[in-house]
């Protein structure tokens, strides 16, 4: 049986308030442009608190290291960091073991 090579991760942002409409629109145009254009980026997934919008948290999956490398030298994802810089007030990245991962 073959070693999965995937890079599971999930991203806990907290964005600024007043910010949360204009960090939804660049990442939801960064997504749509990740998995268009980058066959190494399988999934990526955005959601935030219902009661707390501005707790975003994404599920990102990607084929390999090498994919996840090659993703953040991207001309959408370099835009997407640089435009929404001001707005995260904090990241943590947390690598995670895929158990299963399921989508209908």
């Amino acid at each position: 049986m073959a070693t999965d090579q995937r890079v599971v991760r999930i991203a806990e942002l907290e964005i600024v308030p007043s910010q949360v409409a204009e960090y939804t629109a660049l990442l939801a145009e960064e997504i749509a442009a990740s998995i268009e254009r980058e066959p190494g980026v399988l999934m990526l997934h955005a959601v935030s608190h219902k009661s707390e919008p501005h707790q975003v948290r994404l599920l990102e999956v990607y084929a390999s290291q090498a994919a996840y490398e090659a993703h953040i030298q991207t001309p959408h994802f370099l835009k997407y960091k640089t435009a929404t810089a001001t707005m995260v007030v904090s990241l943590r990245l947390i690598d995670v073991h895929p158990i299963m991962l399921a989508a209908k």
